[in-house]
């Protein structure tokens, strides 16, 4: 089932090279990768579409196991970056960084992301545990949405002081995979990588946990520290991801989902497999927002939307919505 899905990622790339402004048939991307770069269809392959390809796995990635993170360590079917504030909360902390600080380089900027995501998901988590019943699923979502929108109304706000934040606010809140270039890929990388790690080092962990705290802790599970470490993955996934993709929702909640679907709730299996299916559906939604309006483009953000409303609702109209 993996190879199957790394073969479906594989054909996805050489499409996301080939899909653009100018169409290139994959025969002259696979030259163009493999031959010598001193052609004008090396140059675009190189320089506009492979760093757009590269930072579409790796934002999708980091997106999809920070959603299947979220959703077993709170046991909420409804987990996701985007939906509980964690997104908003990442870009509202870039944007005082970037639009007030001043801040252009991603070493100095991207601490702010995190510090927001952090900061943010602790919010919604307070917010969703008041009042009777504690914490449910549905109180989680809706303190995130509130926290979400009040994020992006104080984000807009701040961003009407300058007008050149304002408009790269306007390119990249909406997430964007456009305009970024290898060495700022680079230079995300290893905390895309740490996130990464530690996530998939706790899944026999997240395992235990879905049979309950007591019968995880009987088993000498350190529940303290896992989910230390699971918030350190997701904050690390989701600041890295929106640092240069934007807040791309319903990636982290779509993907779990559909790959639970077909594997099982093994975390074992799920975590890998949502890290390549999840880059597979945002690179699908990109090549998708290419070509629905062309001669111009969508945002992505704006596509993988239209796919997760639907899955959202979906879920939230089920009659009796079990924990995870």
């Amino acid at each position: 089932m993996l190879a199957g899905t790394l073969a479906l990622l594989g054909f996805l790339c050489l499409l996301s090279i080939a899909v653009g402004s100018r169409q290139i048939p994959l025969d002259q991307v696979v030259r163009a990768l493999t031959g010598p770069h001193d052609t004008a269809t090396a140059t675009i392959v190189w320089d506009v579409r492979v760093p757009r390809t590269v930072l579409g796995v790796l934002a999708g990635a980091a997106l999809g196991l920070g959603g299947a993170v979220m959703q077993a360590l709170t046991r909420n079917p409804l987990a996701d970056p985007g939906l509980l504030g964690v997104s908003a909360g990442a870009a509202f902390a870039l944007m005082l960084a970037v639009g007030l600080g001043g801040m252009t380089s991603l070493y100095g900027y991207v601490w702010f992301a995190f510090a927001g995501a952090l900061v943010a998901s602790v919010a919604v988590y307070v917010l969703g545990g008041l009042g009777r019943g504690g914490q449910t699923p549905v109180k989680l979502a809706l303190a995130g949405i509130a926290v979400t929108f009040l994020l992006e109304s104080v984000t807009r706000g701040v961003s009407l002081i300058d007008p050149q934040v304002l408009n790269r606010y306007r390119f990249w809140s909406a997430g964007s995979l456009a305009g970024q270039n290898t060495a700022l890929i680079v230079q995300v990388l290893p905390f895309l990588a740490v996130g990464a790690v530690l996530a998939l080092s706790i899944a026999p962990a997240l395992n235990n946990i879905a049979l309950g705290d007591d019968v995880a802790t009987s088993l000498g599970r350190r529940l303290r520290l896992i989910r230390l470490q699971g918030a350190v993955a997701v904050v690390l996934l989701t600041g890295a991801a929106v640092a240069v993709a934007g807040p791309i929702v319903f990636i982290g909640l779509v993907v779990p989902h559909a790959v639970r679907a077909i594997s099982g709730p093994d975390q074992r299996w799920l975590l890998p497999l949502t890290a390549v299916l999840a880059p597979c559906l945002l690179l699908g939604a990109d090549i998708a927002a290419r070509v629905v309006v062309r001669p111009q483009e969508l945002d992505v953000g704006i596509v993988a939307a239209f796919i997760g409303v639907p899955v959202f609702i979906a879920l939230v109209r089920r009659r009796r919505l079990a924990e995870l």
